[in-house]
């Protein structure tokens, strides 16, 4: 999976444990082989963010990702939280189907995005500095 998923692609090892290590993650097993994998970021009492959902192509289309979904959703750190968020390019409708809308008002939300941070020999010397940073 970390050879096929984008998120993982050119991850460093030391920055993938670090992000293992401080979230919560669910697998998606069939035959002793993990064919999916879910990422939740969370304070487990009012915010959770789902990233990093992903299952491995040739298994696509025969329903892991709702039953991982489910898993997430079922977590019980992840229930009655006041927001849950998650950001998706293709898959609208497995979302939909847990509650997840678009944001209320999407105006409000902000991001610092360096989506080839790990692949452009990017660093963070180079990034931009913050208002304040020396």
């Amino acid at each position: 999976m970390s050879e096929q998923s984008s998120w993982a692609k050119g991850l460093p090892r030391p920055a993938f444990d670090r992000a293992i290590a401080n979230s919560l993650c669910f697998g998606a097993y069939l035959d002793d082989r993990q064919i999916g994998f879910a990422r939740v970021v969370t304070d487990c009492a009012t915010f959770a963010n789902l990233v990093d959902v992903f299952v491995l192509p040739e298994f696509r289309g025969h329903g892991y990702s709702k039953r991982l979904m489910e898993a997430v959703m079922a977590h019980p750190d992840l229930r009655d939280l006041r927001r849950f968020t998650l950001a998706t390019g293709d898959a609208h409708g497995l979302y939909a189907q847990f509650g997840f809308t678009a944001p209320l008002r999407p105006a409000s939300l902000m991001e610092r995005y360096f989506p080839n941070i790990y692949t452009d020999q990017v660093n963070a010397s180079n990034l931009p500095k913050l208002s304040g940073e020396a």
